[in-house]
């Protein structure tokens, strides 16, 4: 068994508010081997950035909460670490690319000052020379030429603010990198040459990624394993060839793919999921997915489920139905 980099075991995280509290994440469990990429998939509310931050101890002060659950990194356990130590972590061992890079980038500091500083803080003893080297290699490694690192975010486009975002989270290469839909807000073109370079230098880097995004043609590029996330829990999660190719699936996973236009069979109309997502402020009983699912048991809305293999020891279901077909 290849060497789990990242493991992060029922993980509860709740959101404190003057209305009500909010209950986030509700028992998590995910891993990251070393050198793989993991593509968290699912719909706006299912805790996908709440778990990235998470990792990172970045919860909102004071409103966000890890009420239950561990997150280690090469057996050591983040939440346990002072703040001090946790500095140290981000940007060296852990780095982020966040959804929208109009708002990453300081507009009153040139791209390169801004790269420069993580290298900075990262390497007391760095001296300028071999900084401002590093901040030329990193911009011409994602393919922005280094004359350019004088000038100020608003003078790039979109997708170049991305990837100055992406060289500030690789500039210490990190041996986790979380991708919080870093192509959100590009063009399909742009896009494609950003994924493509992620991807080297990943594999250039041996950077081990997750990847927060809604696009399952992306998942089906680069990642190695994929979890479909619904109402703060990872309702499955196997390998790409588990969840695209795979005869078993939760009812949500076939529900998002039923979702996807498919340009062979020539259909008039997509096939939405009917409903909503439960109300995250109330805890549930049974599955989250009970009221929207067509397959839903007596027990479902009564009985929370827990996960169940199915074929390989990575395919993983959370499924009363999974579990009644894997007792037949």
């Amino acid at each position: 068994m290849a060497d789990k980099l990242l493991e992060v075991t029922d993980l509860h995280v709740m959101y404190r508010t003057d209305d009500d509290n909010v209950y986030a994440l509700n028992g998590v469990d995910i891993s990251v081997e070393k050198g793989k990429t993991l593509g968290l998939v699912g719909e706006t509310g299912a805790g996908k950035t709440t778990l990235a931050l998470s990792i990172l101890r970045l919860l909102p002060d004071r409103v966000g909460f890890v009420t239950q659950g561990n997150v280690k990194m090469n057996g050591v356990e983040l939440l346990k670490l002072s703040e001090p130590d946790m500095r140290l972590l981000r940007g060296n061992d852990i780095s982020m690319i966040f959804q929208d890079p109009m708002t990453s980038l300081n507009p009153i500091h040139t791209v390169g000052d801004q790269i420069a500083e993580v290298i900075a803080l990262h390497n007391e003893h760095a001296d300028r020379d071999s900084i401002e080297k590093k901040v030329d290699e990193m911009m011409e490694m994602v393919g922005i030429p280094a004359i350019r690192k004088s000038e100020y975010p608003h003078q790039f486009s979109g997708g170049m603010k991305q990837r100055i975002v992406i060289a500030i989270a690789l500039a210490c290469n990190p041996k986790l990198l979380l991708a919080d839909e870093p192509t959100t807000a590009l063009d399909v073109t742009i896009q494609a040459q950003v994924l493509e370079m992620m991807e080297q230098l990943k594999q250039k880097l041996g950077t081990s990624m997750i990847l927060i995004t809604h696009d399952l043609g992306i998942v089906a590029q680069i990642c190695d394993q994929v979890g479909i996330m619904y109402a703060g829990e990872v309702v499955e999660i196997g390998t790409v060839e588990d969840i695209f190719e795979g005869t078993q699936h939760h009812p949500y996973t076939v529900g998002l793919f039923g979702a996807i236009p498919n340009m062979a069979e020539g259909s008039p109309r997509l096939h939405p999921i009917d409903g909503l997502m439960p109300d995250p402020s109330i805890v549930l009983p049974g599955c989250p997915f009970a009221e929207r699912c067509p397959h839903r048991l007596d027990k479902c809305q009564k009985e929370r489920p827990q996960a169940v293999p199915v074929n390989s020891g990575m395919h993983r279901i959370k499924c009363w139905l999974a579990k009644a077909v894997r007792e037949e």
